[in-house]
């Protein structure tokens, strides 16, 4: 296969502009630092010195070198900042890279927000044929594939309307239809799709598929993990404007989530509105020391520490997933026949579970307190910790989705701590 992308050592920087931070300003203040200034002018012009904006530069992207191949479908993954739109941006010709070089063989066609490429005065079929005129297609030739667009976006009614009158949802479906179908050979598309309802996502999902299939290239920024492992063999994992991961799939989105998310929680919030909050929590080993690995097949332990400062009965919910955020189990009070937490500022509590032999890498929790009942939260963090599945051989295990959602038998513990 021929290389259709390359990349080399790009960078991106921007200047950002910083003024001396006021907390208000109101009209007289204003008048009476301009008669200052002319004041300091006018009495000592040679060492007048007018107050100028910081600027600090920002790279938004730094020293990232990647080769795809014609017909590969790659997902790029990161947090948010981490520099993703900024490089399909670059990929797009939209701006151009401050260091660097990018080598692109074909035509790109790119749906990076709501509306881009969409003239707002005009209709539905006449934006068809600018994207068309755009990417380099004679009028007979996007004629041949007007039908198929317009199929597919489920716009027909609306099709002489002008775009501007259209929902972001039917602005998307129609953006993805053109994108998709005027066979540029790169494909790049962001994460509007998110835009949409889950029928037209899996549509546009299954489209994505078959153009990679067809031998031209796809490029899909996504937070949706399942959504990636489906469609992408390969990913880029993008931390601060780097490259730091380059691999298959699975080890990508396993890399990601570790990044992101630490084993240990604390909670620096200062809830001086007198809210329960969950202040720590960890796994533990059966010695009871901080852990983020545990064998398939043996009792995950979980330590979490909350400060109740309403002086009320407080009730845990806990939700696990795998690394794509996939439901495991479930635990609550109600749920096991436990009685709600005692109404003391702190309290330590130890949780038990006892799941089959685990066929995920990682296990991720969300956290929660709330009053009996459970509902509504008075802390939620989602994603709180996670740990590691390694088989008894300590090889880390691969996913293998079981039937789940299931129920998990556990025991829970807890002491109030003084002082």
């Amino acid at each position: 296969m021929s290389t259709a992308i390359k990349v080399e050592n790009i960078g991106k920087k921007y200047i950002l502009s910083h003024q001396n931070p006021e907390r208000y300003i109101a009209l007289r203040d204003v008048i009476t630092d301009r008669a200052k200034s002319f004041g300091k002018k006018i009495l000592d012009p040679l060492r007048y010195r007018p107050s100028r904006p910081i600027k600090e530069e920002f790279w938004a992207l730094k020293d990232v070198s990647f080769e795809i191949k014609q017909g590969d479908r790659v997902g790029i993954i990161g947090r948010n900042g981490a520099g993703k739109t900024t490089l399909l941006k670059l990929l797009s010709r939209i701006t151009e890279p401050t260091t660097g070089r990018i080598v692109l063989k074909g035509r790109v066609a790119s749906l990076l927000e709501v509306g881009t490429g969409f003239h707002p005065e005009l209709t539905g079929r006449e934006n068809i044929f600018l994207n068309g005129a755009i990417l380099g297609m004679s009028k007979s030739e996007i004629k041949k594939k007007f039908d198929e667009i317009v199929d597919f976006a489920e716009v027909e009614k609306f099709l002489d309307t002008p775009v501007k009158r259209y929902s972001s949802g039917m602005y998307v479906r129609l953006a993805f239809a053109v994108a998709a179908h005027l066979e540029p050979e790169i494909l790049i598309v962001d994460e509007v799709l998110a835009v949409g309802d889950a029928q037209f996502q899996k549509k546009c999902l299954g489209k994505m598929q078959e153009v990679g299939k067809e031998g031209r290239t796809v490029l899909f920024v996504s937070h949706n993990m399942a959504s990636i492992s489906t469609l992408c063999s390969r990913g880029l994992v993008l931390s601060e404007g780097h490259l730091s991961f380059d691999g298959d799939t699975p080890t990508a989105i396993s890399h990601y989530l570790i990044c992101g998310t630490a084993s240990v929680y604390i909670n620096r919030k200062n809830y001086t509105a007198g809210k329960p909050l969950i202040s720590k929590a960890c796994f533990e080993s059966r010695t009871g020391d901080e852990t983020n690995q545990y064998y398939s097949g043996d009792p995950i332990c979980l330590m979490i520490e909350i400060e109740n400062s309403k002086d009320v009965p407080l009730e845990l919910s806990l939700a696990f997933y795998d690394n794509l955020r996939r439901p495991l189990w479930n635990f609550t009070h109600s749920m096991h026949g436990l009685q709600p937490l005692p109404p003391e500022r702190k309290v330590r509590v130890h949780i038990i579970f006892y799941p089959p032999p685990l066929t995920v890498p990682e296990l991720l929790v969300d956290l929660a307190t709330g009053p009996k009942g459970g509902s509504p939260y008075y802390d939620h963090v989602v994603s709180a910790i996670k740990c590691s599945i390694v088989e008894k051989n300590s090889e880390i295990i691969f996913p293998r989705f079981p039937e789940w959602p299931m129920f998990c038998d556990a025991k829970m513990s807890y002491e109030v701590i003084h002082g």
